[in-house]
Formats: C-alpha cells, sequence, structure tokens
C-alpha cells in the first residue's frame, strides 16, 4: 500500500511555518510582522503519520447493495518495545546538543539570519545514544492488521472510502494518517452504468416486435414483466423509474433502468417458417407501409432527375 505523503520544501524549508519563522527573525527589527499563528512551532512536537491507499474491485451486484471487506494492509505501527522513544530500554532520549533541544538553528551570513532544522536531530530536539534494537531507533516497526470498510450502497469506480486514523503511526506521539480506499466497479455483462442510471439490450424477435408480447427484463432486484407494444422498432427505449444504482451520497435517491429494445433477425429458418415468411412477403409487396414507400419514392425521384448543368 503507497503510502500518500508531501515531500519537504527547497533550502530546508519543511513547511510555511519555517519560512514565516526565518524570515520574521529578520525583518521584525524593522516593524514587520508576518503573523504565523503567533509564535514558533516546536520541533520537537509529534508529526502525524503517513496517510496509505489501497484498491477495492467490486461487482456491479455488491455496488448496487453495498458490502463490507477486509482489508489487510502493512504500515508502521508504534513500537512496542520502546514505546515510541526509538531509545533502548532502560535509556531515553538525551536533549540534542547541537540545537540545545529547540529542533532548529540559526545560521548567520552577515545581515542575514537564516533558521533550519536541527541536522543532527532532524528536528526532533533529541538524539537517541543507545537505540532500540527492534525498531533501530525509529520508534516505529512494520506490522500487518487486518480492518474492515463498509461500503455504502450505490458507490462507483473513481469514489474512495476514507478510514480516519488508519494510516501509519505518527512520530514523537503524533497522530495517525487515514487511510484512502479507492473504488474500482467491474464491468457487467448485461449492464451498463450511467451515473445513477443503468442501461440493458434486450433482443426480441421480429414477430413480438410487430404484434407485442409480454417478456422478462432483467435487473438487479431480479426479473421484471414487460409489456412490449405491438409495432415496437428497433432502438426503442424504455425507461424503468426506481431500477438503477441507488446515490450514495442521498438517501433514497435512485437511478432508473434504461431498456433498448434489439429486434432480431434470424440467421437460419426453418421450411416452415419460409413459407410464412414468403406469404409475408408477397402481402408486404400489394400494401407498401407508409416510410418505406416514402423512401423508394425519394429513391425514384434521385435516380430520374436531371444533373445539374454548371
Amino acid at each position: 500500500h503507497a503510502g500518500v505523503s508531501g515531500g519537504s520544501a527547497a533550502g530546508g524549508f519543511h513547511d510555511v511555518n519555517d519560512i514565516f519563522s526565518a524570515f520574521g527573525d529578520i525583518f521584525e527589527g524593522f516593524g514587520f510582522n508576518f503573523g504565523g499563528g503567533g509564535g514558533r512551532r516546536g520541533r520537537s512536537g509529534g508529526r502525524q503519520g503517513a496517510s496509505l491507499q489501497t484498491v477495492v474491485q467490486l461487482d456491479l451486484t455488491e455496488a448496487y447493495a453495498g458490502c463490507k471487506r477486509e482489508l489487510h494492509i502493512s504500515r508502521h505501527e508504534t513500537c512496542e518495545a520502546c514505546s515510541g522513544s526509538g531509545a533502548a530500554a532502560g535509556s531515553k532520549p538525551v536533549k540534542c546538543s547541537t540545537c540545545g533541544g529547540h529542533g532548529q538553528v540559526i545560521q548567520s551570513q552577515g545581515f542575514f539570519r537564516m533558521q533550519t532544522t536541527c541536522p543532527a536531530c532532524r528536528g526532533k530536539g533529541t538524539t537517541i545514544k543507545d537505540p532500540c534494537q527492534d525498531c533501530s531507533g525509529s520508534g516505529r516497526t512494520i506490522q500487518e492488521v487486518v480492518r474492515e470498510v463498509k461500503i455504502p450502497a450505490g458507490i462507483d469506480s473513481g469514489m474512495q472510502v476514507v478510514l480516519r486514523g488508519e494510516g501509519e503511526a505518527g512520530t514523537n506521539g503524533g497522530p495517525r494518517g487515514d487511510l484512502y480506499v479507492d473504488i474500482e466497479v467491474r464491468k457487467h455483462k448485461l449492464f451498463e452504468r450511467d451515473g445513477l442510471d443503468l442501461m440493458c439490450r434486450v433482443p426480441i424477435t421480429f414477430a413480438q416486435a410487430a404484434l407485442g408480447a409480454e417478456i422478462e427484463i432483467p435487473t438487479l432486484k431480479g426479473k421484471e414483466i414487460h409489456s412490449v407494444q405491438p409495432g415496437t422498432q428497433p432502438g426503442d427505449i424504455t425507461r424503468l423509474h426506481s431500477l438503477g444504482m441507488p446515490d450514495p451520497r442521498h438517501n433514497g435517491r435512485v437511478g432508473d433502468l434504461i431498456v433498448e429494445i434489439q429486434v432480431e433477425v434470424p440467421r437460419k429458418v426453418t421450411a416452415e417458417q419460409e413459407a410464412l415468411l414468403r406469404q409475408l412477403a408477397e402481402l408486404d409487396h400489394n400494401h407498401v407501409m407508409p416510410h418505406r414507400k416514402s423512401f423508394f419514392e425519394h429513391v425514384k425521384q434521385f435516380f430520374s432527375s436531371e444533373p445539374d448543368e454548371d
């Protein structure tokens, strides 16, 4: 699991307070005050642990209903042997002799003074002469823990579930970081998702489209009976309300299921079916349908028209 943490700024400044503190020393003599929270931030205080990130993959049905997952995470924990001090049993950290326990040193160069992190203690204000063998003086060890994450119904790819305080342990008593769970929802064989709406393409026969029929529509709740009206055309859309995905951010809000009708033409027919279709073709020849009649009239007009003269 990759930790998410920002790097230090160039020139030895770890955050904006360092900059205010350093340049404040210079300009306070001229009556300027940079503010920055009413005082310097101590470098011997605890630092928050890094946040972690992991990925959970779900089926669409799991995303629809919501679920729980166990997460196995490797993270830094406070060392049990030294209770996070980094010092071996029977010893303790001592005040840094370089910075006097402040965690910062001031470098003077002519008129300017610059305050930077102490290179000896790295801002902690203390040093360890006899380091703990379990953590090598860092105060933390890597351990694997198991945590359960509750994934809300309706969650989608690209969304995150945040577990506060489940990241890495802080140093010097600092708070834990967070754990960010990235969600990936796998594609479904029947349904396509568009926000809260689901789309399903349902095939029917020519006879069902022409005569109408009762057909079964798959939904994530189960089967729904839907009436196909006589004369249904390929590509016709039916919207089934509240059969889409629930909104994970707004309780009670649910999308729709959009059904697109696809009229299938058989690749092979029996002799009996062929005879019936030929009878239908004869009827169609004698009774031309309105759209087809208009189409052939336009075709005839197109080929009989004279070309334009330049």
